[in-house]
């Protein structure tokens, strides 16, 4: 069945990852968006007690709509069920503030159990010439630490914590290590940042069940004056144009997927060598 929105919650379209999506709503109204992020659960999704969003499949993203400020009860049901009297997950309560953007994630936490965050993305205005990244752990996977020429610039990712940088438009040299050490397990390798925009990276699924997937999402609209872009560090003009942003994230997200599984993977090699002496 397709994806409905229910008149009465708002007015929205799906929006498919890498896709730019406006920063700020009106000042009565929040913006929301959400990530179906738990394996082999599609779901039908309940908003004060309405249909929202009919057969929503894990991996996608809805969004964003525009609400008006307020606390709003949330339900995820099995697919097809006639009413939220007998949730899969929820009634989660989401408090949206009048001009603020959000992320509702339904996820698996670091145990492999279902539940769900609601994100403020930082739609601050970010400096001219500058991109912000924000990298969001919502997989059942431990933890990773994000290096930027040889240190920590994000230090012990858990599931469900985020870390969000604002770098240069240009090209960074990142790679991935296990939490606590310096030796890349993936990487080095060039990440574009794209000016005025925010880009959130999503690891989610499960790491024992091999489902880890990524979700990408992009909002634009926070430049400031002037509203130049230098140069990359390979003096290449970085962009924000729609059509490009999924390739350039989807690559960063990949990276940062696979690190998060040959991180987890060195340390359980390293649990089991002291287990063997």
């Amino acid at each position: 069945m397709k994806k409905i929105l229910i008149a009465g919650i708002g007015a929205g379209a799906l929006v498919a990852f890498g896709a730019v999506a406006p920063a700020t709503a009106s000042e009565q109204n929040a913006m929301l968006s959400v990530l179906h992020g738990i394996p082999d659960t599609p779901v039908d999704v309940y908003v004060n007690d309405e249909l929202t969003l009919d057969d929503f499949q894990p991996g996608d993203l809805a969004g964003p709509l525009e609400l008006p400020a307020g606390t709003y009860s949330v339900v995820l049901a099995a697919p097809d069920s006639t009413d939220a009297s007998e949730p899969v997950l929820g009634p989660i309560d989401l408090p949206l503030e009048a001009g603020g953007n959000y992320t509702a994630v339904a996820h698996l936490d670091a145990d492999g159990a279902p539940t769900a965050n609601l994100f403020t993305n930082d739609v601050s205005d970010i400096a001219a010439g500058e991109g912000r990244l924000t990298v969001r752990h919502v997989a059942a996977a431990p933890p990773v630490d994000i290096l930027a020429g040889g240190e920590a610039v994000i230090s012990n990712l858990a599931n469900p914590d985020e870390q969000t940088l604002n770098l240069p438009a240009g090209t960074v040299e990142a790679s991935v290590a296990a939490t606590g050490t310096t030796d890349p397990v993936l990487g080095p390798a060039p990440v574009d940042v794209a000016e005025g925009t925010l880009t959130i990276v999503y690891a989610w699924g499960s790491l024992e069940d091999e489902n880890l997937d990524l979700a990408v999402q992009t909002i634009s609209g926070m430049h400031s004056s002037p509203d130049g872009v230098p140069a990359g560090s390979a003096g290449l003009v970085a962009t924000n144009a729609p059509e490009q942003q999924f390739g350039i994230w989807a690559t960063a997200g990949l990276a940062i997927l696979a690190a998060i599984a040959l991180a987890a993977a060195a340390a359980r090699k390293a649990v089991t060598a002291k287990a063997e002496r």
